[in-house]
């Protein structure tokens, strides 16, 4: 039987099918949607930024938040075959490459920049239940790969883009926060949803407790809860923008 996963909106439906060395998407993805959507006013030129199976990039061609065709890249050459398969089972237009971060995109600039690149702890990802088929490489702390996207990425901006991003706190959100900053003058919050710590990473608290006491990932208690969260950020105008 073919894996699917759903997205709907406004009595539109998109169905993507997806693989087992694939990442799947996750509730960040749908929260990094929702949020992207709704700070998104006019459609524009978009780079999915460590597309996976497609399922962010495609949910914002279906709202209409992109002038097709779709730009996505993908460090993983199952993830950039998969998501061709998903435009082409939806009708979309998309330029789909191969490459590490931007890479693939040296004479390209975009009006918006989707990252859903890796950005959990190394330690964290293979005990989880989101990497068991997929890779990680984001770090000790889970901030190499989103670090280095927010380093580059004003190059690859149009004068006036966006740049989204989730932060989530099984990486060091301060680190990634403060760094974003460094580089663009305006770093929003667009949400914050938290999750209860999956039963996978429970059976291994000494290494959470490790990496908390360290200061690379955060969690909480709470009404006897473990907590961990995801924060979807945008950043805007880069503090070395021509004006």
């Amino acid at each position: 039987m073919v894996e699917e996963c759903i997205y709907e909106t406004d009595n539109k439906s998109l169905s993507i099918i997806l693989s087992k060395n694939v990442f799947k998407p996750t509730g960040t993805s749908r929260e990094l949607i929702k949020a992207t959507v709704n700070n998104i006013e006019k459609p524009g030129k978009l780079l999915d930024l460590g597309c996976g199976s497609g399922f962010v990039g495609l949910a914002l061609y279906l709202n209409g938040k992109l002038i097709p065709p779709l730009y996505a890249s993908d460090l993983n050459e199952d993830s950039v075959n998969l998501l061709k398969k998903n435009a082409l089972r939806n009708n979309f237009k998309c330029i789909v490459n191969k490459g590490s971060i931007f890479d693939p995109w040296q004479n390209e600039k975009f009006d918006y920049i989707v990252n859903d690149i890796s950005g959990i702890s190394d330690e964290i990802a293979p005990i989880s239940p989101w990497f068991k088929e997929t890779s990680c490489m984001a770090g000790k702390d889970g901030t190499e790969l989103v670090v280095k996207a927010l380093e580059k990425s004003p190059q690859y901006l149009n004068n006036g883009g966006k740049f989204f991003f989730p932060v989530l706190s099984f990486s060091n959100a301060n680190k990634i926060i403060s760094f974003a900053k460094s580089i663009y003058s305006k770093v929003e919050l667009l949400s914050h949803k938290e999750w209860i710590v999956p039963d996978e990473l429970k059976k291994n608290m000494e290494i959470l407790k490790s990496l908390k006491l360290s200061g690379y990932i955060d969690y909480k208690e709470k009404f006897g809860l473990m907590i961990w969260y995801t924060d979807i950020y945008v950043a805007y105008k880069p503090l070395n923008e021509t004006i």
